[in-house]
């Protein structure tokens, strides 16, 4: 990853795009980590991290971490998801941020000399050229290691860093807490 001392960074996370990345690789992301690592590479602007809830739950998954999220330095953006039924019948429900991010990274470009776009969604291939365009480098997250690789290709050559998310997995997974259990015990034998 190549990072000026003085440049001007924003993080743009895709929250479910990167949630799935890292499952199918195989470990959870610390987003204080996260945030520590980018911030150590330069002028951390903001942390956007973009998700949808699901409304009238009584308790959702998510919740706790994006409460984290928004004490800990992250801007949290989020929407309600949408139910719907499909055309077999089924009960779908649909939380697309594309958008949200979209427009957040194009008003934020000129404040920035770094975007870092944690998603592997080619729809954001016309988003990276146009803030190109406007001088901004853009550095893509995601895999091309899990099978069906998460990145697409077109974003991926649009990109003008690649970064495999599993190269960063040593410096942002969750690590297990130590419980009592797990310390190594005494040898009191004689």
């Amino acid at each position: 990853m190549v990072f000026y001392s003085q440049e001007r960074i924003g993080l743009f996370i895709d929250g479910s795009n990167l949630y799935a990345a890292a499952r199918a690789l195989g470990f959870d992301i610390d987003y204080k980590r996260l945030l520590d690592l980018f911030a150590a590479k330069g002028r951390l602007i903001r942390a956007f991290y973009y998700t949808a809830l699901v409304e009238d739950q009584e308790y959702s998954p998510i919740r706790p971490l994006v409460d984290w999220l928004d004490y800990n330095g992250y801007t949290m953006v989020t929407k309600p998801t949408k139910e719907f039924t499909d055309a077999t019948g089924r009960r779908k429900i649909k939380g697309n941020m594309d958008i949200e991010l979209a427009i957040d990274v194009m008003e934020m470009a000129q404040y920035l000399d770094h975007v870092v776009l944690f998603s592997g969604d080619g729809d954001f291939r016309r988003l990276v050229e146009a803030v190109q365009r406007k001088g901004v480098r853009v550095t893509v997250v995601s895999t091309v290691r899990s099978q069906p690789p998460m990145v697409a290709d077109e974003l991926r050559r649009q990109a003008d860093t690649f970064v495999e998310l599993q190269d960063l997995e040593s410096m942002i997974a969750r690590t297990a807490p130590l419980h009592r259990d797990d310390r190594a015990a005494p040898d009191y034998d004689d």
